[in-house]
């Protein structure tokens, strides 16, 4: 078999780091590409898509940090983190939002022969995203849906049921929507086990596909005030996490870019 020379191997994209977090400074175009590049080659990866709150946790807690260290990707997924770049003076090329992401890589599934799992997600979001997905993406293939209880830090018990499932299933790409940080501690178990499968944390994105959560309209998402349309649908259990931890964050990471500036 004959092995890509290091010259066919793209070369890493350039970074930008705020507040201490290195993002990849690519397009939505650009991460899809770069997924499917590697998958072409045999390799598999982990996406993550880090919005503010998932950037407060990169940059302040160290344990979360440790478990996201072996990220291939991380891409902002948040207006507040394109306009800190800027004013760094060190720009990101666009916002990648992981539930823009969910559609454009299972249109390049589709159209690849590449197979795709949903994993986690509200009793029934998965079984209606993958209806979703098909409808737009004629021939998808689905390698499997499953909807498992995680602990918030996963069992061994809980990860040797996922390994069996995906050594079943044998996905290129997996969607894994279990809630941070659950998401990111069972896909930092599993990466080892599964070194050709793609895993993509997707939040709440199932739950967008699926019609059971509504997004915020264009302009919203465009002028950053998605986070009040999610914060209006759910004030219980978001009100502290955007209106507390990510308002302190993001006065730290404004400061931080000024001073990088400067």
């Amino acid at each position: 078999m004959t092995t890509p020379s290091s010259r066919e191997l793209r070369p890493a994209p350039p970074c930008v780091t705020l507040a201490g977090v290195r993002f990849d400074a690519l397009t939505r175009d650009g991460v899809v590409d770069r997924i499917f590049q590697n998958l072409a080659r045999g390799t598999g990866g982990w996406l993550l898509t880090a919005n503010l709150d998932i950037a407060r946790q990169l940059a302040m807690e160290p344990g979360y940090a440790a478990t996201c260290s072996g990220t291939t990707l991380t891409v902002a997924d948040g207006m507040p983190l394109v306009w800190a770049a800027h004013l760094q003076g060190t720009p990101l090329p666009d916002r990648v939002a992981g539930s823009d992401l969910v559609w454009l890589i299972a249109d390049r599934a589709a159209r690849e022969s590449r197979s795709l799992y949903l994993l986690g997600g509200n009793p029934g979001a998965a079984e209606a995203a993958a209806e979703r997905f098909r409808a737009r993406a004629p021939g998808l293939r689905i390698a499997g849906i499953s909807s498992p209880r995680v602990a918030t830090d996963p069992t061994e018990e809980e990860l040797a049921a996922l390994r069996a499932e995906l050594l079943r299933a044998r996905p290129d790409i997996a969607y894994v929507a279990l809630g941070s940080p659950k998401s990111e501690r069972a896909i930092a178990a599993l990466r080892p086990h599964f070194p050709a499968i793609w895993f993509i944390g997707v939040g709440i994105s199932l739950s967008f596909v699926a019609g059971e959560v509504r997004r915020a309209p264009r302009w919203m998402q465009r002028s950053g005030l998605e986070w009040l349309h999610r914060l209006a649908q759910e004030p219980g259990r978001l009100a502290r996490r955007y209106l507390v931890d990510d308002t302190g964050f993001l006065i730290r990471l404004i400061a931080s870019a000024w001073r990088a500036r400067l």
